[in-house]
């Protein structure tokens, strides 16, 4: 075995120190030189096609919802009519841009797509960004993390932007966690997990059940809760709790609220007058709606109990009319009971 030879230690004399004022100054410098600047933290830019120039048909306003996973060809190609194939601006809070290839290389039929990443909340003020948004003929939120859209676009210019658009008569769409926001009351998962049926209906009062409100604003989603990867997840359990749990916050004589469950690969094309139709990717998925008006107002924490809840399923031949929640030619209709932290099927 190699041994090292012991070497006494020596201390160093010490230096004499800097003037407070020039130590000051160049912790100031070193902090400057390794961060990043500022718009590279906040805000990444990725363009496909010119954004230049006008839609070469006319742009009409229009709800996609989609249930995340694999999008379907010919709701998107329905989105990119309403806006007019023209330009569409892409946001999301993290990755790249995929989306935006994916619009103008893959699908088509569009002049242009942008995607803006805000990986801050300053990034709402960006002029940049806000100017493609008012110019937009369609706006696509993408998938990810909603907690992130929430604390970084909430009562920002970014939100007020997406009302504006929606109010101009122009196509909104989300995907995912782009479609968790877009409700009157949204699953925020503002704790950073994403929430159980198991969990939720143990206790709708739970750390884990964060629901919020006072993002957008929109109409025909107005007493709305959307849910996605609806049945892959089986999420049915967890929307009840989110519905339970955001009536209990309103008034008493408040109308019930409704939850919007959409599966993967299935989008919900909603027209300005509310009447929607499902677009599925896979035989027998479809969007289910739940009605909040059996569902309690909790009062305190503990399981869900609930002596019959109505689900009503739509799919491809179904019309759907938001934000009531009525639908005609429905696929099946079912009830459940909760009790005991499960739901149960009933006859």
């Amino acid at each position: 075995m190699c041994q090292k030879a012991h070497v006494p230690f020596r201390k160093e004399p010490a230096l004499p120190p800097f003037p407070r004022a020039v130590s000051a100054a160049l912790i100031a410098l070193a902090a400057a030189l390794a961060a990043p600047t500022a718009t590279a933290r906040a805000l990444d830019v990725y363009l496909e096609g010119d954004p230049a120039g006008p839609a070469p048909a006319p742009v009409s306003g229009g709800l996609l919802l989609i249930g995340g996973g694999d999008r379907t060809l010919e709701a998107m190609r329905w989105f990119i009519a309403k806006a007019g194939h023209g330009h569409i601006v892409i946001l999301r809070a993290s990755q790249h841009g995929e989306a935006g290839t994916e619009f103008y290389r893959e699908i088509g039929g569009v002049l242009s797509a942008e995607t803006f990443v805000t990986h801050a909340r300053s990034a709402s003020r960006d002029p940049h960004l806000l100017a493609a948004l008012g110019k937009a003929d369609g706006i696509y939120i993408a998938g990810g993390d909603q907690a992130r859209y929430v604390r970084r676009w909430r009562g920002t210019p970014i939100a007020e932007a997406l009302d504006a658009h929606v109010r101009a008569g122009k196509p909104l769409a989300g995907t995912s966690a782009g479609l968790a926001i877009l409700g009157e009351y949204l699953y925020g998962a503002m704790d950073g997990q994403s929430l159980t049926s198991v969990k939720a209906l143990a206790d709708p009062f739970g750390k884990g059940t964060t629901i919020e409100t006072g993002f957008l604003h929109l109409d025909l989603l107005k007493g709305v809760i959307t849910d996605s990867h609806f049945t892959q997840r089986d999420r049915l359990g967890r929307l009840f709790a989110f519905l339970a749990k955001a009536q209990a916050s309103r008034p008493a004589d408040a109308p019930p609220l409704l939850g919007l469950g959409i599966d993967e690969g299935v989008a919900l094309a909603v027209e300005p007058d509310g009447t929607g139709r499902v677009y599925p990717s896979t035989p027998g998925t479809g969007v289910s709606i739940v009605s909040g008006a059996a569902l309690p107002r909790l009062a305190a924490p503990g399981p869900l109990v609930a002596a019959r809840v109505r689900v009503t399923i739509a799919g491809p031949q179904s019309l759907v009319r938001l934000p009531a929640g009525k639908v005609e030619d429905p696929i099946a209709e079912k009830n459940y009971s909760a009790a005991g932290g499960t739901i149960t099927a009933l006859p």
